[in-house]
Protein backbone atom coordinates (compact mmCIF):
# COMPACT_ATOMS: atom_id res chain seq x y z
CA UNK A 1 0.00 0.00 0.00
CA UNK A 2 1.31 3.44 -0.75
CA UNK A 3 1.06 5.92 1.67
CA UNK A 4 1.66 9.92 0.77
CA UNK A 5 2.71 12.01 3.80
CA UNK A 6 -0.92 13.27 5.84
CA UNK A 7 -1.14 16.89 6.67
CA UNK A 8 -2.33 15.71 9.79
CA UNK A 9 0.28 14.17 12.28
CA UNK A 10 -2.16 11.66 13.12
CA UNK A 11 0.20 9.28 14.09
CA UNK A 12 1.33 10.88 17.13
CA UNK A 13 -1.51 10.98 18.76
CA UNK A 14 -2.45 8.43 22.00
CA UNK A 15 -4.82 6.70 20.36
CA UNK A 16 -2.43 5.43 17.23
CA UNK A 17 -0.94 3.39 20.09
CA UNK A 18 -3.92 2.11 22.15
CA UNK A 19 -6.64 1.32 19.21
CA UNK A 20 -4.52 -1.40 17.34
CA UNK A 21 -4.77 -3.54 20.44
CA UNK A 22 -8.49 -2.64 21.55
CA UNK A 23 -9.28 -3.64 17.82
CA UNK A 24 -7.15 -6.64 18.30
CA UNK A 25 -8.88 -7.56 21.57
CA UNK A 26 -12.08 -7.08 19.74
CA UNK A 27 -11.44 -9.11 16.44
CA UNK A 28 -9.84 -11.99 18.97
CA UNK A 29 -13.13 -12.07 20.78
CA UNK A 30 -15.31 -11.83 17.38
CA UNK A 31 -13.06 -14.58 15.79
CA UNK A 32 -13.31 -16.77 18.58
CA UNK A 33 -17.10 -16.56 19.11
CA UNK A 34 -17.28 -17.13 15.32
CA UNK A 35 -15.36 -20.36 15.14
CA UNK A 36 -17.71 -21.35 18.16
CA UNK A 37 -20.64 -20.82 16.17
CA UNK A 38 -19.13 -22.60 12.49
CA UNK A 39 -17.99 -25.41 14.85
CA UNK A 40 -21.23 -26.17 16.63
CA UNK A 41 -23.09 -25.70 13.02
CA UNK A 42 -21.56 -27.95 11.44
CA UNK A 43 -21.34 -30.63 14.88
CA UNK A 44 -25.14 -30.21 14.97
CA UNK A 45 -25.96 -31.06 11.12
CA UNK A 46 -23.42 -34.23 11.63
CA UNK A 47 -25.19 -35.13 14.52
CA UNK A 48 -28.77 -34.83 12.96
CA UNK A 49 -26.96 -36.55 10.10
CA UNK A 50 -25.60 -39.35 11.79
CA UNK A 51 -28.98 -40.67 13.73
CA UNK A 52 -31.33 -40.04 10.98
CA UNK A 53 -33.75 -42.71 10.08
CA UNK A 54 -32.40 -44.84 12.96
CA UNK A 55 -33.64 -46.51 16.02
CA UNK A 56 -31.64 -48.61 18.86
CA UNK A 57 -33.57 -51.48 20.62
CA UNK A 58 -31.74 -52.54 23.92
CA UNK A 59 -32.82 -56.52 25.45
CA UNK A 60 -31.74 -56.02 28.84
CA UNK A 61 -30.42 -59.36 30.37
CA UNK A 62 -32.70 -61.22 32.98
CA UNK A 63 -31.58 -63.11 36.10
CA UNK A 64 -32.49 -66.19 34.01
CA UNK A 65 -30.15 -65.73 31.24
CA UNK A 66 -26.90 -66.59 32.60
CA UNK A 67 -26.10 -69.44 29.96
CA UNK A 68 -27.12 -66.60 27.51
CA UNK A 69 -29.56 -68.85 25.33
CA UNK A 70 -32.53 -66.92 26.98
CA UNK A 71 -31.22 -63.74 25.88
CA UNK A 72 -30.33 -64.73 22.38
CA UNK A 73 -33.89 -66.24 21.81
CA UNK A 74 -35.68 -62.59 23.16
CA UNK A 75 -33.30 -61.06 20.63
CA UNK A 76 -34.20 -63.39 18.19
CA UNK A 77 -37.92 -62.80 18.35
CA UNK A 78 -37.27 -58.61 18.47
CA UNK A 79 -35.10 -59.49 15.20
CA UNK A 80 -38.41 -60.69 14.15
CA UNK A 81 -40.25 -58.47 14.91
CA UNK A 82 -38.26 -55.19 13.70
CA UNK A 83 -37.98 -57.21 10.27
CA UNK A 84 -41.47 -57.10 10.07
CA UNK A 85 -42.88 -53.89 10.94
CA UNK A 86 -43.55 -52.03 7.99
CA UNK A 87 -41.19 -48.67 7.49
CA UNK A 88 -37.97 -50.55 8.83
CA UNK A 89 -35.26 -51.41 6.36
CA UNK A 90 -33.39 -53.59 8.19
CA UNK A 91 -32.71 -54.68 12.09
CA UNK A 92 -29.27 -56.54 13.03
CA UNK A 93 -28.00 -57.61 16.47
CA UNK A 94 -25.14 -56.44 17.59
CA UNK A 95 -22.77 -59.11 18.88
CA UNK A 96 -21.37 -58.85 22.51
CA UNK A 97 -18.15 -58.06 21.04
CA UNK A 98 -19.31 -55.15 18.89
CA UNK A 99 -21.07 -53.74 22.09
CA UNK A 100 -17.91 -53.73 24.51
CA UNK A 101 -16.10 -51.71 22.11
CA UNK A 102 -18.70 -48.85 21.89
CA UNK A 103 -17.98 -49.24 25.85
CA UNK A 104 -14.16 -49.00 25.71
CA UNK A 105 -13.84 -45.38 25.47
CA UNK A 106 -15.42 -45.27 29.15
CA UNK A 107 -14.40 -48.82 30.18
CA UNK A 108 -11.24 -49.14 28.60
CA UNK A 109 -10.14 -52.39 26.93
CA UNK A 110 -9.27 -54.50 29.85
CA UNK A 111 -11.88 -56.80 29.43
CA UNK A 112 -14.16 -55.55 32.06
CA UNK A 113 -16.91 -54.82 29.59
CA UNK A 114 -16.81 -58.74 29.02
CA UNK A 115 -17.43 -59.40 32.59
CA UNK A 116 -20.69 -56.63 32.94
CA UNK A 117 -24.15 -58.26 32.08
CA UNK A 118 -24.66 -55.96 29.41
CA UNK A 119 -27.71 -55.71 27.32
CA UNK A 120 -27.84 -57.02 23.45
CA UNK A 121 -28.36 -54.09 21.24
CA UNK A 122 -29.94 -53.75 17.84
CA UNK A 123 -29.40 -51.52 15.19
CA UNK A 124 -32.94 -50.33 13.33
CA UNK A 125 -32.69 -49.16 9.77
CA UNK A 126 -35.61 -47.06 8.78
CA UNK A 127 -36.68 -46.98 5.11
CA UNK A 128 -36.49 -43.44 3.27
CA UNK A 129 -39.51 -41.53 4.29
CA UNK A 130 -41.08 -44.32 6.24
CA UNK A 131 -44.14 -42.95 8.78
CA UNK A 132 -43.07 -45.36 11.71
CA UNK A 133 -44.24 -44.49 15.41
CA UNK A 134 -41.88 -45.23 17.98
CA UNK A 135 -44.01 -45.25 20.78
CA UNK A 136 -46.35 -48.25 19.47
CA UNK A 137 -43.26 -49.79 18.35
CA UNK A 138 -41.90 -49.82 21.61
CA UNK A 139 -45.52 -51.19 23.36
CA UNK A 140 -45.07 -54.06 20.67
CA UNK A 141 -41.65 -54.96 21.65
CA UNK A 142 -42.47 -54.63 25.32
CA UNK A 143 -44.85 -56.47 24.90
CA UNK A 144 -44.32 -59.72 23.34
CA UNK A 145 -39.88 -59.11 24.23
CA UNK A 146 -39.87 -58.48 28.14
CA UNK A 147 -36.65 -56.86 28.82
CA UNK A 148 -36.58 -54.86 25.52
CA UNK A 149 -36.61 -50.81 24.97
CA UNK A 150 -36.67 -48.65 22.21
CA UNK A 151 -34.32 -45.72 21.95
CA UNK A 152 -35.52 -42.67 19.44
CA UNK A 153 -32.33 -41.04 18.81
CA UNK A 154 -34.59 -37.80 17.81
CA UNK A 155 -35.82 -37.29 21.20
CA UNK A 156 -31.99 -36.69 22.56
CA UNK A 157 -30.26 -35.20 19.59
CA UNK A 158 -33.14 -32.19 19.20
CA UNK A 159 -32.52 -31.79 22.68
CA UNK A 160 -28.58 -31.48 22.05
CA UNK A 161 -29.29 -29.51 18.78
CA UNK A 162 -31.09 -26.76 20.72
CA UNK A 163 -28.82 -26.65 23.23
CA UNK A 164 -26.04 -25.75 20.37
CA UNK A 165 -28.31 -23.31 19.10
CA UNK A 166 -28.82 -21.29 21.91
CA UNK A 167 -24.93 -21.19 22.24
CA UNK A 168 -24.35 -20.36 18.99
CA UNK A 169 -27.37 -17.30 18.85
CA UNK A 170 -25.32 -16.70 22.29
CA UNK A 171 -22.31 -15.94 20.25
CA UNK A 172 -23.80 -14.53 17.62
CA UNK A 173 -25.02 -11.75 19.97
CA UNK A 174 -21.87 -11.55 21.30
CA UNK A 175 -20.08 -10.61 17.98
CA UNK A 176 -22.33 -7.95 17.66
CA UNK A 177 -21.91 -7.00 21.17
CA UNK A 178 -18.24 -6.75 19.94
CA UNK A 179 -19.02 -4.85 16.85
CA UNK A 180 -21.07 -1.93 18.61
CA UNK A 181 -18.11 -2.05 21.03
CA UNK A 182 -15.61 -1.10 18.29
CA UNK A 183 -17.18 1.48 16.52
CA UNK A 184 -18.35 3.55 19.67
CA UNK A 185 -14.66 3.13 20.47
CA UNK A 186 -13.54 3.87 16.91
CA UNK A 187 -16.03 7.21 17.23
CA UNK A 188 -14.60 8.21 20.72
CA UNK A 189 -10.83 7.89 19.13
CA UNK A 190 -11.92 9.81 16.31
CA UNK A 191 -13.49 12.59 17.83
CA UNK A 192 -10.64 12.83 20.16
CA UNK A 193 -8.01 13.22 17.12
CA UNK A 194 -10.72 16.10 15.76
CA UNK A 195 -10.59 17.72 18.92
CA UNK A 196 -6.03 17.71 19.39
CA UNK A 197 -5.91 18.73 16.31
CA UNK A 198 -8.79 21.43 15.64
CA UNK A 199 -6.17 24.24 14.75
CA UNK A 200 -4.60 22.44 12.09
CA UNK A 201 -7.86 21.63 10.74
CA UNK A 202 -8.99 25.31 10.90
CA UNK A 203 -5.66 26.31 8.91
CA UNK A 204 -6.75 23.31 6.28
CA UNK A 205 -10.02 24.86 5.88
CA UNK A 206 -8.56 28.50 5.35
CA UNK A 207 -6.63 27.06 2.45
CA UNK A 208 -9.20 26.04 0.75
CA UNK A 209 -9.49 22.10 2.12
CA UNK A 210 -12.83 20.53 2.17
CA UNK A 211 -14.51 18.11 4.91
CA UNK A 212 -14.29 15.59 2.51
CA UNK A 213 -10.11 16.03 2.42
CA UNK A 214 -10.07 16.45 6.12
CA UNK A 215 -12.05 12.78 6.42
CA UNK A 216 -9.84 11.57 4.23
CA UNK A 217 -6.70 12.09 6.58
CA UNK A 218 -8.47 10.43 9.41
CA UNK A 219 -10.18 7.14 7.40
CA UNK A 220 -6.47 6.32 5.47
CA UNK A 221 -5.07 6.78 9.06
CA UNK A 222 -7.98 4.50 10.85
CA UNK A 223 -7.89 2.02 8.26
CA UNK A 224 -4.04 1.37 8.66
CA UNK A 225 -4.64 1.07 12.46
CA UNK A 226 -7.72 -1.27 11.88
CA UNK A 227 -5.74 -3.55 9.81
CA UNK A 228 -2.78 -3.61 11.83
CA UNK A 229 -5.33 -4.29 14.38
CA UNK A 230 -7.18 -6.87 13.07
CA UNK A 231 -4.12 -8.93 11.77
CA UNK A 232 -2.67 -9.05 15.36
CA UNK A 233 -6.48 -9.85 16.64
CA UNK A 234 -6.32 -12.86 13.89
CA UNK A 235 -2.85 -14.00 14.90
CA UNK A 236 -3.48 -14.66 18.15
CA UNK A 237 -7.41 -16.46 17.33
CA UNK A 238 -5.49 -18.79 15.14
CA UNK A 239 -2.70 -19.32 17.51
CA UNK A 240 -5.27 -20.36 20.18
CA UNK A 241 -7.43 -22.22 17.68
CA UNK A 242 -4.83 -24.59 17.00
CA UNK A 243 -3.88 -25.31 20.40
CA UNK A 244 -7.61 -26.06 21.09
CA UNK A 245 -7.69 -27.94 17.94
CA UNK A 246 -4.69 -29.99 19.46
CA UNK A 247 -5.98 -30.78 22.51
CA UNK A 248 -8.92 -31.66 21.51
CA UNK A 249 -7.57 -34.19 19.43
CA UNK A 250 -6.25 -35.80 22.49
CA UNK A 251 -9.52 -36.45 24.23
CA UNK A 252 -11.28 -39.81 22.30
CA UNK A 253 -14.70 -38.38 22.82
CA UNK A 254 -17.24 -39.16 20.01
CA UNK A 255 -20.10 -36.83 20.81
CA UNK A 256 -17.77 -33.92 21.31
CA UNK A 257 -17.41 -32.29 17.91
CA UNK A 258 -13.97 -31.68 16.36
CA UNK A 259 -12.19 -28.25 17.38
CA UNK A 260 -11.38 -27.89 13.75
CA UNK A 261 -12.09 -25.84 10.70
CA UNK A 262 -12.78 -26.25 6.82
CA UNK A 263 -10.41 -23.85 4.66
CA UNK A 264 -13.75 -22.29 4.20
CA UNK A 265 -14.10 -21.15 7.24
CA UNK A 266 -10.80 -20.31 7.72
CA UNK A 267 -11.14 -18.18 5.24
CA UNK A 268 -14.45 -16.58 7.03
CA UNK A 269 -12.30 -15.91 10.11
CA UNK A 270 -9.26 -14.20 7.84
CA UNK A 271 -12.26 -12.08 6.48
CA UNK A 272 -12.10 -10.39 10.00
CA UNK A 273 -9.19 -8.50 9.86
CA UNK A 274 -9.90 -6.84 6.61
CA UNK A 275 -13.79 -6.22 8.03
CA UNK A 276 -12.25 -4.68 11.06
CA UNK A 277 -10.56 -2.32 8.60
CA UNK A 278 -13.33 -1.58 7.19
CA UNK A 279 -15.60 -0.65 9.82
CA UNK A 280 -12.40 1.69 11.06
CA UNK A 281 -12.25 3.44 7.90
CA UNK A 282 -16.18 4.05 7.41
CA UNK A 283 -16.67 4.71 11.16
CA UNK A 284 -13.70 7.26 10.72
CA UNK A 285 -15.01 8.86 7.77
CA UNK A 286 -18.93 9.30 9.06
CA UNK A 287 -17.24 10.61 12.40
CA UNK A 288 -15.32 13.49 10.58
CA UNK A 289 -17.83 14.53 8.35
CA UNK A 290 -20.61 14.80 10.91
CA UNK A 291 -18.75 16.46 13.87
CA UNK A 292 -16.77 19.06 11.03
CA UNK A 293 -20.43 19.88 9.76
CA UNK A 294 -20.83 21.27 13.30
CA UNK A 295 -17.74 22.47 14.53
CA UNK A 296 -16.98 25.20 11.35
Amino acid sequence: MIRTAPDLPLSRDVSSRFLPWLIAFMVYLAALSLAATMVLSGASGKWRRGVEGTLTVQVLPAPGDENRAALTARVETALRLLRGTPGVASAEALSPQQAAALLEPWLGNGGLAAELPLPRLIDVRLAARAAVDPAALEARLAAEVPGAQLDDHGLWIDRLTALAGAIELIAIAVMGLIGVAAVGTLVFATRTGLAIHHDVIELLHMIGARDGYVASQFQMHSLWLGLKGGLIGLALAVATLLVLGYLGRQIDVTLLPPLTLTPPQWGALAGLAALAALISMVTARITVMRTLARML
